[in-house]
């Protein structure tokens, strides 16, 4: 076990002091005469909240070892109390079994082993008062600090009850659990947005689901956490299913023509709205309830510290009004419209006909987006608008780009392991207002109607960038952004693809707002349940100070960027920025089948051919781990043909892959059409971490008392693998100057193509090779015509440039 702690605060010991007495760890003047071992006593004591008599808590605490042969009460009748003593009760406070996970005679070495922050020495008051503070803030075997464990048996039950005025509160720069879960307000609003999308001549009402803490009804202005999820009010998973498009089907060569940008350049049409809503009314009291949201763990965790939890699913799903249209204006403006409420400058309803409004007068104004995929997404747009209200956005394997996620350099591009989804198919899953036959039966024509627009617009002929998806790109209002930024992202998401997030954080260089990024090692997941690192900490730490402005350091404390090592488990490093400092760029040349830092003397080339027999393409087709092992192999084996295979020399030294490769190749195809794709390849025989978490307990992690509950997670070490893909990339032979501009293709004519990788940040062990394999038709994204094309690389004009650093 690793523990990686990046939230802790370092504070003075005054601080320390008032802090444990704010949170009731102290409740007597301590003075340098005050006994170390009646205070420490104390602070034990007051570590089993559940127990309810002092015969009970005296059991409790009597079976605390403090040596290998005396309980901490027969301890303290002898000796008092000393480092080695305290960290043998504080590791079993903290979760972990003596003889199992420790040995109850090294607890000093197990904290040191475990990365756990401990004091050597305890030689007075400000010593000892300094460790438990610290204690309180270390994380246990659970995943959770000490003090969330306690909050989570009922420690804070005594302090529910406090005066307005003392909320938050805080302890280490973060909001407490002292807000009753039992008694969160659940209510729903209808928020009137400047959109009609369904063309029924009134303004689209947008739902949103509404916890916030009962305190708001004393006068407390909290905060809002606000979650924008189609999936919310439920998907049409069926009617989705039947629309996936065939992939089995030929690359189309495509008439080139003389784009420029400015041709395909989204431009926003104007468009009359109807009036909005006479106003018959108003009320702080809402009309609808609901009973259990389709929650995330870290809202969960936040609820029960003072920030109210809003969820809301947007236009054209249950319960609200509108159609959807997959990323378009419209549902970014659908997405700000809730956090304009929540700041005071939109409208909302109790119902949607009464025309009652509701102002979201408990709320003090500023608003933070959380969540992962297509939330993510709908967050980082709403970032792009700079709306008033939103202070930060924790964006978590997002997407920046449509086009980078349906399409790569003019090809037709699947999110991995979905081929033949596009967004025509997401529109039509998240068009949740189809649960409510009489509600779609109103709306069902124009939808049609606006799917039919979407399957056009988005051109799975071609595609090419164009301006259904410029008006999906929200790189190009970057500038816009005014709120704090924390992204979060997986190196092996081939989903929401690392170009993604890899843009967005470059885009976000040169603007004057605090930017954070964290780099997992897994897919397309969340990562607060993780035993490694304290997420949910930091979260706390960076939400407390930008949404209740609290100056507890968040942008000095929390890294710019922190990398999880995909070589030694539960690793994670903090580096100043992901592909700038102390990089170097090598440049590798092609030689037959070597990768070579010496360019070649003469010209030579090799070929492949893309075509599979039928019992072949029946097999991979069906099974895409097969066909990735298969191909990537450095055996002979049945696809060797299909592919080439270049590799360096083994490393002499352990290297960090950083930021996108970029490759430049001279090509020919014997057709007059055809596409390349490649990975690049860490080859040597090794334990890998899985890209997958594994559950290490079920519903461990308690996010407050009597509260919801999450798994523990980790990533572990597979069993040995001969290699592991780093990084893919894609291109249309004619898409070879631009994304939107289509360039001619004769069969048998060599020409120059330069595109980059997906961006990586990899750590290549030292006796490895990095290995690129090039190949035509990728069986999980790419579509799968199986022509007969042959390609061939003029390798004398071929070259990889890497960004690396050392490790």
């Amino acid at each position: 076990m690793k523990f990686n702690q990046y939230s802790r605060m370092i504070v003075p010991y005054r601080t320390q002091v008032s802090e444990l007495q704010g949170i009731g760890f102290l409740d007597q003047l301590v003075t340098p005469q005050t006994s170390l071992n009646d205070l420490w006593l104390s602070f034990i004591y007051k570590s089993f909240p559940q127990a309810q008599s002092q015969s009970t808590l005296k059991e409790m605490v009597s079976n605390l070892l403090a040596t290998p042969t005396q309980n901490v009460l027969e301890y303290i009748d002898q000796k008092t109390v000393d480092a080695a003593p305290f960290y043998t009760v504080g590791l079993q406070l903290l979760g972990f079994t003596c003889g199992d996970d420790f040995k109850v005679d090294q607890p000093l070495q197990t904290m040191k082993d475990f990365n756990l922050l401990y004091h050597e020495k305890l030689n007075n008051i400000e010593e000892l008062v300094g460790a438990w503070y610290d204690l309180l803030n270390t994380r246990g075997k659970n995943g959770q600090i000490l003090l969330d464990a306690l909050a989570a048996q009922g420690y804070f039950l005594p302090l529910y009850d406090l005066p307005i005025a003392q909320k938050p509160l805080l302890f280490n720069g973060k909001s407490q659990p002292v807000f009753a879960t039992d008694d969160l307000i659940r209510e729903v609003v209808y928020i009137e947005s400047s959109l009609d999308t369904d063309h029924d001549g009134k303004r689209d009402l947008l739902k949103a689901e509404i916890l916030r803490p009962s305190d708001a009804n004393n006068g407390l202005k909290v905060p809002a956490v606000y979650t924008a999820s189609p999936y919310n009010q439920g998907t049409n998973d069926e009617a989705g299913d039947k629309m996936m498009h065939n992939v089995d089907q030929p690359l189309t060569r495509k008439e080139p023509n003389e784009l420029q940008y400015e041709d395909i350049k989204y431009q926003q049409d104007t468009e009359e709205l109807p009036p909005e809503r006479p106003v018959k009314g108003t009320t702080q009291q809402a009309e609808e309830t609901f009973g259990r949201e389709f929650s995330y763990t870290l809202n969960d965790y936040l609820a029960a510290r003072g920030f109210a939890i809003v969820y809301a699913a947007g236009i054209g799903t249950r319960g609200s009004q509108g159609v959807r249209n997959c990323g378009s204006p419209a549902e970014t403006a659908s997405t700000i419209a809730i956090i304009e409420w929540l700041a005071g400058n939109r409208r909302a309803f109790t119902n949607k006909t009464d025309n009652i409004e509701i102002k979201a007068w408990w709320c003090n104004g500023s608003v933070a987006m959380t969540g992962r995929s297509y939330l993510g997404t709908l967050a980082t747009a709403a970032a792009t608008t700079g709306v008033t209200g939103l202070k930060t956005i924790i964006s978590e394997a997002a997407i920046s780009s449509w086009y980078d996620y349906y399409r790569d350099n003019g090809l037709v591009i699947a999110p991995g392991g979905f081929p033949g989804e596009d967004a025509d198919v997401l529109a039509e899953e998240c068009f949740s207002r189809q649960l409510d036959g009489a509600d779609h039966l109103k709306v069902k024509p124009f939808f049609g109607q606006q799917l039919a627009q979407i399957t056009r617009g988005q051109d799975r002929t071609t595609g090419d960038y164009n301006t259904f998806w410029d008006a999906r790109n929200y790189l190009k209002d970057v500038a816009n952004v005014k709120c704090d930024v924390l992204m979060v992202h997986g190196v092996n998401d081939w989903n929401v693809k690392p170009r993604n997030v890899y843009n967005f954080y470059r885009a976000l260089a040169k603007l004057p707002v605090t930017k954070k990024l964290i780099l997992h090692q897994g897919q397309h997941i969340y990562i607060n349940a993780f035993r490694s690192l304290d997420y949910s900490e930091m979260i706390n730490l960076w939400l407390t100070n930008k949404l209740y402005d609290v100056a507890n350091n968040a942008d000095q404390i929390l890294p710019a960027v922190l990398v999880q090592d995909n070589v030694q488990p539960e690793t994670w490093t903090a580096y100043p920025d992901w592909d700038k400092t102390e990089v170097k760029q090598q440049n590798l040349y092609f030689d037959q089948e070597k990768l070579t830092e010496n360019q070649p003397a003469k010209t030579a080339t090799v070929s492949f051919s893309d075509h599979l027999s039928d019992e072949q393409f029946a097999k991979y087709r069906q099974n895409f781990e097969n066909w990735r092992n298969t191909i990537l192999a450095d055996h002979a084996s049945d696809l060797s043909d299909k592919r080439l295979l270049f590799k360096t020399q083994p490393l002499a030294n352990d290297e960090l892959l950083r930021g996108a490769a970029h490759l430049k190749l001279k090509v020919a195809s014997n057709q007059d059409h055809g596409m390349l794709s490649v990975m690049l390849v860490d080859y040597g025989t090794a334990k890998r971490l899985g890209v997958s978490p594994t559950v290490l307990a079920r519903k461990s992690i308690s996010e407050g008392y009597h509260w919801r509950e999450d798994d523990l997670n980790e990533f572990q070490l597979t069993k040995k693998t001969p290699f592991k893909m780093v990084s893919k990339g894609h291109i249309n032979l004619q898409n070879r100057t631009a994304n939107y501009k289509t360039d001619d293709l004769q069969a048998d004519e060599f020409y120059d193509i330069e595109f980059d990788l997906q961006p990586t940040f990899y750590h290549l062990p030292q006796g490895h090779q990095l290995g690129l394999v090039v190949y035509s038709t990728d069986m999980e994204m790419t579509v799968r015509g199986n022509e007969k094309i042959n390609y061939t690389l003029d390798l004398s004009e071929c070259q990889l440039t890497l960004k690396t650093s050392k490790y």
